[in-house]
């Protein structure tokens, strides 16, 4: 019997589906950056994966020293990564660079609401569980209904509508959560929402609005992703410009924090009598400054922590994901020996969801199965227990890639999402 074809191999080797645009695919020898982008993604990806388990298992940044200023850079900041890379995924399912008409289309549209829709159960799942994480899955899942009308639009567009949400999006939000701590009209809301009544939360407005990643300021993120899946990144100069692009991003939401902060009068004072936290001087970039304790001042709009939900945050986490995912994307292309020392992070990237999901398990099983007294995340002692999760989750994935095309969960949800096959 003959054996798999080279489309096959690619397959099982990238992850790449059978029906991805040709230039997501290699056909040989001469094709190795195609096969490079797919795993430049997945690099990112991983990167993104490991840096949440960073905030969720390892020291408070507080610790300070080298330690504290790796585990600062990456908190929040990798959530938007793997946000941005969701969309990038999405694109990949409904055409890559040509979006999917007619039934394929309608077919594609159904496979994103259907995920999306198990990734609402899921998020709420895990989110019984009661482990200190704030499970993302659920808010994920309301933004892909949200942006898969999008599909269809150009790299143009896509950015476009992404600059436009990140710059009155976090404003909105502002005023909702205003209005809701003014009045009671959110629980009346949360009593007729059946996703509320379900499954004992906030319900929609919860992942819209109040949750910790609401929809509405985390949606950039996912459309900024599918801008750069339109791209041809083949084409010379298309990473360099993605690098400078995020670059200028960075700098333009940190650092027109920082200006604003410092130049707004009573600024900082107001800031720092609202927030739990450290001092304000730390809002421009850093989670230390905490969160709001009642009252949410308008000077709160000036802050860019990671997860403040403000302009100023979005624009600069946008930013490092662009820059972090055009250096992947180079490494995987022209660093071969660099590549193959991160093969275990790039299969990690490459069963994401599985990887993220089991350290949440993991997490409430030695909490409540095993009784393992609580890790003091003030202390270093949490390190050697972030090493351990690290290890044995690239460890895990690199084992189950060599074997498997996709990790456990992604396989379920590969058959689950198979039904839309039946839309016409």
């Amino acid at each position: 019997m003959a054996g798999p074809s080279r489309e096959r191999e690619v397959e099982r080797a990238t992850g790449a589906p059978r029906d991805a645009h040709p230039a997501d695919r290699a056909h040989g020898p001469g094709d190795a950056p195609s096969t490079g982008r797919l795993i430049g993604v997945d690099l990112a990806r991983g990167l993104a994966v490991l840096g949440m388990f960073s905030a969720h298992i390892g020291p408070d940044v507080t610790v300070g020293g080298p330690v504290g200023f790796v585990l600062e850079t990456a908190r929040g900041r990798s959530s938007a990564l793997f946000a941005l890379l969701a969309g990038f995924s999405l694109v990949i399912i409904t055409g890559r660079p040509r979006p999917r008409t007619g039934r394929p289309g309608r077919q594609a549209v159904a496979r994103v609401v259907i995920r999306a829709g198990v990734l609402v159960v899921l998020g709420y799942a895990l989110t019984a569980l009661d482990t200190p994480v704030n499970v993302i899955l659920g808010y994920y899942g309301l933004i892909f209904l949200f942006v898969v009308p999008l599909y269809r639009l150009r790299a143009g567009p896509l950015a476009l509508i992404a600059a436009a949400a990140a710059l009155v999006l976090p404003q909105l939000l502002y005023m909702l959560r205003q209005a809701i701590e003014g009045g009671d009209w959110a629980d009346t809301v949360a009593a007729w929402d059946p996703l509320a009544r379900l499954s004992g939360s906030g319900g929609f407005t919860e992942l819209l609005v109040t949750g910790d990643y609401p929809a509405l300021t985390w949606l950039p993120f996912v459309v900024a992703g599918m801008a750069i899946a339109k791209l041809d990144l083949t084409r010379p100069g298309v990473r360099p410009r993605l690098a400078v692009t995020g670059g200028a991003l960075a700098v333009l939401g940190y650092g027109g924090s920082w200006l604003a902060l410092h130049l707004v009068p009573g600024a900082l004072t107001s800031v720092g009598a609202a927030a739990d936290g450290g001092s304000p001087g730390s809002a421009w970039w850093s989670d230390t400054v905490g969160t709001p304790e009642g009252h949410t001042p308008l000077a709160w709009l000036l802050v860019a922590a990671p997860h403040s939900q403000t302009t100023f945050s979005v624009v600069g986490n946008t930013g490092v994901a662009l820059a972090v995912l055009a250096a992947c994307l180079a490494v995987a292309d022209g660093l071969p020996r660099l590549t193959r020392a991160a093969t275990p992070v790039v299969a990690v990237g490459q069963m994401a969801l599985t990887a993220y999901v089991l350290h949440i398990v993991a997490l409430w099983f030695f909490d409540e199965v095993w009784y393992v007294p609580a890790v003091d995340s003030d202390a270093m002692n949490a390190l050697p227990v972030l090493v351990g999760f690290a290890t044995a989750a690239t460890l895990l994935a690199t084992l189950w890639t060599r074997r498997f095309r996709r990790g456990p969960l992604e396989q379920a949800l590969h058959v689950v999402t198979g039904a839309a096959r039946y839309v016409e």
